[in-house]
């Protein structure tokens, strides 16, 4: 590789001036850093997200993180 296609190929990685992120999503690559925790829970509900969890073809703990993430969503001021 010569002087001249390197130096061409270095200026296709230069910041431009100005994005336009009218488009963007936010968080669209966010992934939520899971942590071990103990919790104590009714054994209704435990039996209704396993219940829900087999029907859906998913794991509980996720449609536990759904529904809460849900609730807080609907409840924040």
């Amino acid at each position: 590789m010569n002087a001249d296609s390197m130096k061409n190929s270095e200026d296709v990685f230069e910041m431009k001036a100005e994005y336009d992120f009218s488009g963007a999503v936010r968080g669209r690559f966010y992934q939520p850093k899971k942590v071990s925790t103990s919790i104590r829970l009714d054994d209704d509900i435990l039996l209704y997200f396993r219940k829900k969890a087999s029907e859906e073809k998913t794991g509980y703990q996720t449609l536990m993180n759904h529904a809460l993430r849900d609730w807080i969503r609907h409840h924040q001021d």
